[in-house]
């Protein structure tokens, strides 16, 4: 294949976890995909275990100028990206020391620290809009652009709302709330590329045992990423769809 037509991807928050996991399916299949990490030292550590396909690049998607150096390496080399995963996420930003249980506690609406809320919807939420639309034009050079999402089954508004959810008592207005608003930024995201030729979606990984629990989740990072790997490499065409675990198309 020659580099003209290889196609170009970036994970951010790629250097642990399900975005590990994306990035190393992703160069598996022939893609150059770029391992975003805040840290470079852990980029290059997870881009130098993924292979020869894999760069890694500095990229903190609440500090502007690292996303627009990000863009600005991608087009220098390639001037296009065919892929966008926004994968980097924090579950919380408050006391490390607490189990799952009392950061859930904290993350209460009716007792939720303002500024840890706001801490990981910088990351969740305005991060998202913010990396996709810097990298929209990159986006728009490539052939069947696609950005996928990665969000979480604790997003969804009408699953939460449903009583007999065992989740729904995990459903706060820290983390659960930032997916709910992720999931609405891709919705507003697929309304406004409708008349584009770029795809978007959204992925839940399930409960994946990840930092972002503390490891506490009931999936391996390998079993939690197959759903979020399927969507990243499907070329279908389909869009606007918010899918988890077995291909379970969620409820928005």
């Amino acid at each position: 294949m020659s580099s003209e037509k290889k196609k170009i991807a970036l994970v951010t928050g790629a250097n642990t976890g399900v975005g590990y996991q994306i990035a190393k399916a992703l160069g598996e299949n022939n893609y150059t995909v770029f391992v975003g990490a805040r840290n470079i030292e852990k980029g290059n550590d997870a881009a130098s275990k993924i292979g020869e396909n894999a760069v890694a690049i500095a990229l903190d998607v609440t500090k502007p100028n690292t996303i627009n150096a990000a863009v600005d390496e991608i087009q220098r080399i390639f001037g296009k990206l065919d892929l966008l995963v926004n994968n980097a996420g924090i579950s919380n930003a408050g006391n490390q020391n607490r189990s799952m249980e009392e950061m859930l506690a904290a993350q209460k609406p009716s007792v939720v620290n303002i500024d840890e809320m706001r801490t990981v919807w910088d990351t969740n939420v305005f991060g998202v809009v913010a990396v996709t639309q810097a990298f929209l034009p990159l986006l728009k050079n490539a052939e069947a652009p696609r950005i996928v999402n990665v969000s979480s089954g604790l997003g969804s508004l009408t699953a939460n709302m449903n009583p007999e959810n065992p989740y729904r008592k995990h459903y706060d207005v820290v983390y659960g709330a930032s997916k709910a608003a992720m999931n609405a930024v891709t919705v507003a995201l697929a309304i406004d590329l409708e008349d584009t030729n770029i795809k978007i979606n959204a992925v839940s990984p399930g409960f994946t045992a990840t930092a972002l629990n503390y490891f506490q989740g009931t999936e391996t990072v390998e079993e939690g990423s197959k759903e979020p790997i399927r969507v990243a490499l499907d070329e279908s065409g389909v869009t606007g769809q918010f899918t988890g675990p077995n291909q379970e198309v969620f409820p928005w």
